[in-house]
């Protein structure tokens, strides 16, 4: 008499219209090193050819299962309660059908189960930008250490980390307490994670990868994940929504103590994406992002705001005072040296960001940036603020451009100020001198016509990206500023031109503080010849790519 024996673990790949992806994800857990495992693939209704590739991996490994759902979710969660229930195993594990796992993933996490008895065990999730293969760790200061946590109230920081498909759930522990993922909402893997946090009695953290997350940076907006939809104000009022159904789980859980904790996880995670896009940002957008946020603003824990960077406070505070216009400049400064374009001093002493002196005690508190030092700094680390007014083609490779200092700290003497325009394609620099004129106390202006054509390029070629800088000169001193760029303009792309023929392309960097970007691309023969010399290292490979450079000419 045959038995079948349960699986140790059952793992629930969820997918939806993702034929392409799909045998990938599969094929990633047939390979485990702990093969004892149970795949059920959770199609939400897909309309393409999802179903047909799922019934024959099901077909070719039998520890393959296939669930469709009578009718599309719109969602990840009913995907995979559905697939929890049908679940075998003891142990479970949740997969994006645009992911993967690592091949030792489920022997990693189902060892820290079964040495010692918790809830659930989590790992480090490893991210893979899709446009350019680099490999970073999620999170990683949370996973670089090998331990277990005596309830979350111990390590609150946790919060952060609220992916559901980086963990081992034992099933016990689900069902004990009727832990599901909620249905008809967005952002689900934020709740389910909170609660599971809560609830769990201890959780093991391994620092080894147990997640492989594939990002594509620059996928269309209409085609990216939900979460990522973030150009949506349904998708602001999405995740304002599930932030007050943690509040409340919190509260009704006897789990209050943990809301300033949670709060700053919200400022410093979620609303900090948000901040981030808000100079590409049109006003009516801005308008209605502020009439969504702004409620929960005020219904968060100081401590939370006291926690932030200044510069995060800042943005924070003119969104929720509808300082629209303004909210979008200061969000160019986020996670960069770069100066406000005015402050103001009140009566004793403190600066202000802006041009006028906050009404509030509280709005005072939030806008000080005495902090910055705009006055005191060494020069060669004062704060300036550098950006680019206009950006018009010049002849051949060259482009022209109309700069604006603000100098809010008025560091610089009156007077015409030496700078200069520096990117570095190679390892030489292009330094285009120019002069910056005063304009008024604390604002100069230049122009400066950049040849790239003049750019020292290295033998083999060099394809990649650059963003130029700006260096003041001062009394011998030097200081280097990022050089902002208009956050929309045309590309330029000039022929290719040089004994190193490449294409140049002057564009906007799009994402971040909006930096002007510049991007070389080997024709020709440097895109021939270029490849063999970048391998071949020396002084003669490089003499003699040149002589053969010369000859096809």
């Amino acid at each position: 008499m045959t038995t079948t024996r349960t699986p140790d673990v059952t793992i629930t790949v969820i997918v939806y219209n993702d034929a392409e992806r799909l045998p990938r994800a599969v094929a990633s857990l047939l390979r485990q090193t702990h093969p004892d495992i149970e795949v059920i693939i959770s199609d939400d209704h897909s309309t393409d050819d999802t179903p047909s590739v799922a019934r024959r991996l099901a077909a070719q490994d039998q520890r393959v299962r296939y669930l469709r759902l009578p009718e599309n979710s719109g969602g990840c969660s009913a995907p995979r309660n559905r697939a929890i229930e049908i679940a075998q195993a003891s142990y479970l594990m949740f997969l994006d059908s645009d992911d993967e796992l690592p091949a030792n993933a489920v022997e990693l996490l189902l060892a820290a189960h079964r040495e010692r008895d918790v809830d659930f065990t989590m790992g480090a999730v490893e991210r893979v930008r899709i446009d350019t293969g680099r490999r970073s760790t999620w999170m990683p200061h949370l996973v670089a250490e090998r331990r277990t946590v005596e309830g979350i109230a111990s390590e609150p920081g946790l919060l952060f980390e609220h992916l559901s498909t980086s963990k081992m759930y034992r099933r016990e522990f689900l069902d004990r307490h009727k832990l599901r993922f909620p249905e008809g909402i967005h952002y689900e893997d934020q709740l389910f994670s909170a609660q599971a946090y809560c609830l769990a009695r201890c959780f093991t953290i391994i620092p080894e990868p147990v997640y492989r997350w594939y990002i594509a940076p620059f996928v269309a907006a209409e085609s990216a994940s939900i979460s990522n939809q973030r150009h949506k104000l349904t998708n602001v009022r999405d995740r304002i929504h599930v932030q007050r159904l943690i509040d409340d789980f919190l509260e009704t859980s006897g789990h209050g103590g943990l809301r300033e904790h949670k709060d700053h996880k919200f400022l410093k995670h979620d609303f900090r994406m948000y901040a981030g896009d808000l100079p590409y940002r049109d006003e009516e957008w801005l308008a209605g992002f502020a009439d969504v946020v702004t409620p929960y603003l005020e219904t968060l824990a100081p401590g939370a705001y006291a926690r932030l960077p200044r510069t995060e406070r800042v943005v924070i505070q003119l969104v929720r005072e509808r300082r629209l216009t303004e909210a979008r400049s200061a969000a160019r400064e986020l996670g960069q040296e770069v100066a406000p374009r005015e402050v103001v001093t009140d009566g004793s002493g403190a600066v202000h960001w802006g041009t006028r002196i906050p009404s509030s005690s509280w709005a005072r508190r939030e806008l000080d940036v005495s902090e910055l030092e705009l006055e005191d700094r060494p020069f060669p680390s004062a704060l300036f603020r550098h950006e680019i007014t206009s950006v018009t083609p010049g002849p051949g490779a060259s482009v022209d451009l109309s700069i604006r200092t603000f100098d809010p700290g008025l560091r610089l003497p009156v007077g015409p100020q030496r700078a200069s325009v520096v990117v570095s394609p190679g390892r030489r620099r292009l330094v285009t001198a120019f002069r910056l004129d005063p304009v008024r106390p604390g604002v100069f202006e230049g122009r400066v016509r950049v040849d790239l054509a003049a750019a020292h390029l290295p033998v083999q070629g060099f394809e990649g990206i650059r963003h130029p800088v700006l260096r003041l000169e001062h009394q011998g001193l030097t200081n280097t500023g990022v050089l902002l760029a208009p956050t929309v303009f045309p590309s330029l792309t000039a022929a290719p031109v040089g004994t190193l023929p490449h294409e140049v392309t002057v564009e906007p960097e799009g994402s971040g503080p909006g930096r002007l970007q510049i991007r070389w691309r080997p024709v020709g023969v440097t895109a021939r010849v270029g490849p063999v010399v970048g391998r071949v290292a020396g002084p003669r490979a490089r003499r003699a790519a040149q002589l053969v450079r010369s000859a096809l000419r």
